[in-house]
């Protein structure tokens, strides 16, 4: 039996607490640098800090750290790969986080991952259809966060007589669910507390809010990519960053929808002809400034609202520092993210 989700979303917290920050610009520089994000979020009031995983930090070990750092903010996996736990694993993994800081929301964002990441990067078995395979590992992993004893026969997942052994108040680890495609936004309607939008232009979030509602209820967050600096300077890694997701087939589909289907095709055409500076010189300004918007602190924080107003119930900042040098980036845009139009 697949139990659905629980009636109704809670309704996201008020004012500038309804704004997340993510740590994967910086997964690779260490937990310190993580957790000196988590002080400086937490200070300025921010709701949540998202940690992703891929080859850096690992999130639940850091995501302890930070409830430390910052005591009460909202603890974020964005995202854990579903390939490399089982659902009982990642269920034991976040009612520990849970369990050590009662007073914070543990956000289990989990999605499907690429075959390079899961397959290549960490040997893991993975589907090109993960769609049948998520909605089975999201039913089960509900079920084992539930506390009571789980047996599960299903086509991929087979558990018998588990039973979690965290004792957890009345705060549990929502499921979040990292989606770009029609059907996965579906299934987070359908069975997840939220849903967790990446490298999107703000026109686009209409359509993907669209899709989850056609589920049912899930809180929309999404990365915003923004940061305070010199448009010019940033301009190049924009590009790049652009690049390196457009010739990876799910987010090509999800930039096509956007309206850059042109562009996603010029690209991914120069890379398999092997001509990198071709395939750079193909990702258009347009492309740039609606997802990778680097500019003053009036523009970041008109950007924010741009996301709130398409439908975005949290953004979550995803802070690029190209256009200036380090800290001098880091914080005017988590002040400005959070600031007023």
């Amino acid at each position: 039996m697949e139990p659905g989700k629980p009636a109704g979303v809670p309704a996201a917290p008020a004012g500038g607490a309804a704004l997340g920050v993510t740590a994967a610009p910086f997964i690779r520089c260490g937990p310190a640098a993580v957790l000196d994000l988590a002080g400086r979020a937490g200070r300025l009031g921010y709701g949540s800090l998202w940690v992703a995983e891929v080859t850096g930090t690992e999130a639940f070990s850091v995501l302890g750290a930070v409830s430390r750092a910052a005591p009460g903010i909202g603890l974020g996996t964005g995202v854990v790969p579903m390939q490399v736990r089982t659902p009982p694993l990642l269920a034991m993994a976040a009612a520990s986080v849970q369990a050590l800081a009662p007073g914070s929301q543990v956000l289990l964002g989990v999605g499907a991952s690429s075959p390079v990441v899961a397959g290549d990067w960490h040997g893991a078995d993975y589907q090109p259809e993960p769609l049948s395979r998520m909605r089975e590992f999201i039913a089960l992993l509900r079920e084992c966060l539930s506390g009571g004893t789980v047996t599960f026969a299903g086509d991929y997942y087979q558990v018998r007589g588990f039973r979690l052994g965290v004792e957890l108040g009345g705060r549990r680890p929502e499921i979040i669910l990292g989606a770009l495609g029609e059907g996965m936004l579906r299934l987070a309607g359908e069975q997840a507390d939220g849903v967790l939008l990446n490298y999107l232009p703000a026109s686009h979030v209409p359509w993907c809010v669209e899709q989850v509602r056609r589920g049912g209820n899930a809180r929309i967050y999404a990365n915003v990519h923004v940061g305070v600096g010199d448009r010019a300077a940033a301009a190049p890694r924009a590009r790049y960053d652009l690049f390196s997701y457009a010739v990876v087939d799910a987010y090509a589909r999800s930039f096509t929808r956007a309206g850059f289907g042109q562009a996603v095709q010029a690209i991914r055409a120069a890379h398999r002809a092997g001509d990198r500076a071709g395939a750079l010189s193909a990702v258009p300004d347009e492309m740039v400034d609606a997802i990778n918007v680097v500019g003053d602190q009036a523009l970041i924080a008109s950007t924010i609202g741009a996301y709130r107003r398409a439908g975005v119930d949290v953004p979550v900042v995803f802070p690029l520092t190209w256009g200036a040098a380090g800290q001098d980036a880091l914080d005017p845009t988590l002040q400005a993210a959070i600031a007023p139009e």
